[in-house]
């Protein structure tokens, strides 16, 4: 054997033999080249070996994993016929899973939130303190005409230099949270029974806005890893009866995909082209899992038609309640609502967010976090692959940290919710996420927490209910 085959046929059979199980990781490159006194050259030719059989898994910024059985990845929707828009009645519904999913003694799989050990509490607790004791006017003054400070902005505008397209200072209005940077957006472009296109699955308190505001959802087809469709989008607007878009271009929730580049480019010139706003939710651009942050379809927008909307709840701290909207040609409009709404988001959290976002730790935190999602997804992956039916498909994310399940035909998701609970296993069912009432059969499952022993076991009997209702 050639010196690259003899290392690879050894993990092979150290990983046959069980010595090596799903999950662990293999020593680094540069530890198995010192190790075994081989090149760099021929220990990275082992290991794409051993990847291309399928034998382990790279992650990224994190090494080489050995994979388990590997899960049958969700297919992409079939496009037969033009979608039509329905009226959204999710709340009700809903209300119950997720008074079910906060109960006391949960295993964490229905809530999209980080877990607490993974964000910044001592560092915000230290900032608030500081700041409060330099500012101390921050807790007293308010604004009604000027919404977001300066430091805040700056600190926006920086960051999204990265982005391939800088923010403009002035479209930027700081918000409570991304949930209400997107009703401001869509109190700014839409009246009662307009229709507004979304994603199918896409994360239900998107139709829980539309509902509040009495708008109608259009149920656009989603590729599981490359986005909404853009063929179905065009065939959607043509009519002119869309008053606007409502996408997450980047992690999506559900589906973990990432729109391509030049689809974004696509959409943003097709939807400026047929007077369509498009509201952009990039929650999750921060935390995907590629070597370079994702850009926004707001990079891509050079007529203003496209709203950014985002937090900094999946990266810092969703208690915090901050986040931002670049409202393009709409930011005084914006403004305006948010001033009728809500007033002033909190001036001192904005300040803290702004001396948190200029260190440079935000962006070590930022990596941490993303190979640390990352690796709780792909272990999560593996368990599915071992303990749920064999039928079952599911997601391969590119960012964020929820996984999408389509279960065998035959099982109720909300059935198997609520023998879920009674289990002390939380998620939320497939039918959620969409206003028409799809997706029966399948379940989303939030991955924000570490990896554990109570994690695998609550997986493991989450597959013997999933088995036991087939």
């Amino acid at each position: 054997m050639l010196l690259y085959e003899n290392l690879a046929h050894e993990f092979t059979t150290l990983i046959g033999e069980g010595r090596l199980r799903p999950g662990d990781r293999l020593p680094s490159v540069r530890r198995l080249a010192q190790q075994r006194k081989l090149s760099i050259s021929t220990v990275i030719q082992a290991l794409r070996t051993l990847e291309s059989h399928g034998v382990v898994e790279a992650r990224p910024q994190s090494g080489y994993y050995v994979r388990g059985r590997s899960a049958r990845i969700l297919e992409a929707p079939a496009i037969t016929t033009a979608p039509a828009p329905v009226d959204v009645g999710v709340n009700s519904r809903l209300l119950g899973v997720l008074r079910a999913n906060e109960m006391p003694g949960m295993v964490p799989f229905g809530s999209a939130l980080p877990a607490s050990e993974l964000l910044l509490a001592p560092r915000l607790s230290r900032l608030y303190a500081s700041i409060a004791r330099k500012h101390p006017e921050l807790l007293t003054n308010g604004s009604c005409s000027e919404l977001s400070d300066a430091p805040f902005v700056k600190a926006i505008v920086r960051r999204s230099l990265e982005w391939g397209y800088p923010i403009a200072a002035e479209e930027l209005v700081a918000t409570n949270s991304c949930t209400e940077a997107i009703m401001l957006c869509l109190r700014a472009v839409t009246q009662p029974g307009d229709t507004v296109a979304v994603e199918s699955p896409t994360y239900f308190v998107m139709l829980q806005l539309l509902e509040s505001l009495g708008l109608r959802a259009l149920e656009i087809p989603t590729h599981p890893l490359t986005g909404v469709s853009l063929a179905a989008l065009e065939l959607a607007t043509r009519d002119g009866q869309v008053a606007a878009c409502l996408f997450i271009p980047n992690g999506a929730n559900p589906l973990g995909a990432i729109i391509p580049d030049e689809t974004k480019q696509a959409i943003a010139e097709l939807l400026a082209l047929r007077k369509v706003a498009l509201i952009e939710d990039d929650i999750y651009g921060d935390v995907c899992f590629a070597s370079e942050r994702p850009r926004p379809i707001h990079a891509f927008d050079k007529s203003g038609n496209t709203m950014l909307c985002s937090s900094f709840s999946k990266t810092v701290s969703p208690a915090l309640r901050i986040g931002f909207v670049a409202g393009g040609r709409r930011s005084a409009q914006i403004a305006l609502q948010k001033t009728l709404m809500s007033g002033k988001t909190s001036s001192l959290t904005q300040q803290v967010i702004a001396e948190l976002l200029e260190t440079r730790g935000f962006d070590v935190h930022l990596r941490t976090l993303r190979r640390r999602f990352s690796d709780q997804v792909a272990r999560s992956r593996d368990a599915i692959a071992r303990y749920f039916p064999a039928e079952t498909r599911v997601t391969d994310p590119q960012g964020g940290f929820v996984l999408w399940l389509e279960l065998p035909p035959a099982i109720d998701a909300t059935a198997l919710h609520r023998k879920a609970v009674a289990a002390g296993i939380a998620f939320v069912p497939g039918e959620m996420f969409s206003a028409s009432g799809q997706y029966r059969n399948f379940i989303r499952l939030a991955c924000g927490h570490p990896w554990s022993e109570q994690i695998d076991g609550a997986l493991k009997r989450l597959g013997g209910l999933t088995h036991s209702s087939c």
